[in-house]
């Protein structure tokens, strides 16, 4: 036959914000105050507790430092994206003369209408840009 350890006797003061607590967790649960603060002060003083903490706590960050990286990534891409459009753009449009200003910036309301609608069309389906882009494509900005 196994002898139980007697129980020591610890004397605590608690606020009465806490007090309070305590007793209405221990009434809600219908156990006693002394078994409530044991298993709270077992549990704050379990290595598991600070190491579960840590795991996710470090789980968490993990999560976050991919999506930064993955947000980082599609940023980069983006400008580039513009950058090259641009660079394009000035290269092969030579400016207009005065009189066809005005009908080109009429056509433009016109062309730029339907490019947000097609850009709202690829957005809905996909793919994205960005998923056509290997994940694993590095040093390669600025090669044209």
């Amino acid at each position: 036959m196994t002898k139980i350890p007697k129980k020591q006797r610890l004397s605590v003061y608690l606020g009465p914000d806490v007090m309070k607590a305590l007793a209405d967790y221990a009434a809600r649960r219908d156990q006693s105050r002394s078994l409530i603060a044991e298993a709270g002060i077992a549990s704050f003083l379990s290595p598991d507790a600070a190491e579960r903490q840590e795991a996710a706590t470090t789980k968490r960050l993990d999560q976050l430092d991919r999506r930064m990286t993955r947000m980082e990534r599609d940023l980069g891409i983006s400008v580039e994206m513009l950058a090259v459009f641009v660079r394009f753009w000035l290269t092969t449009n030579p400016p207009l003369p005065e009189p066809a200003q005005a009908a080109a910036r009429a056509q433009a309301g016109e062309r730029y209408d339907a490019f947000v609608a097609a850009l709202g069309r690829r957005l809905a389906k996909g793919p994205k840009v960005r998923e056509e882009i290997s994940e694993d494509v590095s040093g390669v900005a600025g090669a044209e």
